[in-house]
């Protein structure tokens, strides 16, 4: 399998500055955050494309993942609030900001397959708010099928990431998802190791059934309290050596990307000691 660490706790630096630092750490290739700094697609054009995959070259690295679920660039065009790591969503109230979501996500599809990506992640639909669950199912679909459509055209998978307190929380809720609303192509699953077990679910035991249905892994430590915040793997409780005993077992060899987007201040030190803690259970 291969080893990626993700852009987004590198937002102090440039997306070029970050492809540099983590290929003279040694990872494997890199996950673009799906926005600003990095990819965001009002953004993008054909040059900065050609920048960004001359970096890619040039140290010898691959795009893991785009990772799609944060809007921190967004701005509401009547009100001018900002973007959140979750909002706007693909459940909104407000159409409006539904389609934000939507379109925005479209762009990092097209963006990532010029890159060369293979995979594009998103948010599970959003806050849950005051609608049922099965509404809120629905609305998420009928935005994913627009955005999967496109993805098939560009050879691109659209992957959801369950996580805590959104729509999809649980695997149980994935698969009720994924089983009564994706009748179409394109979509899969982002297996975030964490987010599962900070839900009460143990990865290492799940990865051998809901694993098979992951194009992408994302790797992070989680305290024992099971609070959602990421942590560098050994300084939390999760049982590294069952998550890659798991990956063996399925016989998975592709990405797995670490995701430690709180370490901002010093993301190029917290990557490389993720980097020499996890090399050892590969």
């Amino acid at each position: 399998m291969k080893l990626a660490f993700s852009s987004n706790a590198f937002r102090n630096y440039s997306l070029e500055e970050t492809i540099g630092i983590l290929s003279r750490i040694g990872y494997d290739g890199i996950e673009i955050m799906g926005d600003r700094p990095h990819l965001w697609p009002s953004d993008m054009n054909a040059e900065r494309v050609g920048s960004i995959r001359d970096s890619l070259r040039e140290n010898r690295m691959e795009i893991s993942n785009v990772n799609a679920f944060m809007m921190c660039g967004y701005r509401e065009p009547r009100t001018g609030r900002p973007g959140t790591f979750h909002w706007p969503s693909w459940i909104d109230r407000d159409e409006d900001h539904r389609e934000a979501r939507i379109s925005h996500t479209i762009g990092c599809v097209e963006y990532g397959a010029a890159l060369g990506a293979k995979t594009i992640s998103t948010e599970p639909g959003g806050p849950l708010g005051d609608f049922s669950r099965e509404e809120g199912y629905r609305l998420f679909a009928r935005g994913v099928k627009r955005v999967a459509k496109r993805a098939v055209e560009l050879g691109v998978e659209l992957l959801i990431e369950p996580e805590p307190e959104l729509l999809i929380e649980r695997s149980g809720e994935f698969e009720e998802f994924f089983r009564g609303y994706i009748d179409f192509p394109g979509v899969g699953l982002n297996f975030d190791m964490g987010h599962f077990y900070c839900v009460g679910e143990e990865p290492e035991h799940l990865i051998r059934t809901l694993g098979k249905r992951a194009a992408h892994f994302h790797l992070e430590d989680i305290a024992e309290s099971r609070i959602h915040f990421h942590l560098p793997p050994g300084e939390g409780a999760m049982n590294f050596p069952g998550i890659f005993e798991g990956l063996r077992e399925i016989g998975y060899d592709g990405w797995v990307t670490i995701e430690l987007y709180p370490f901002q201040k010093d993301a190029p030190s917290v990557a490389e000691k993720a980097f020499h803690y996890i090399r050892a259970f590969r």
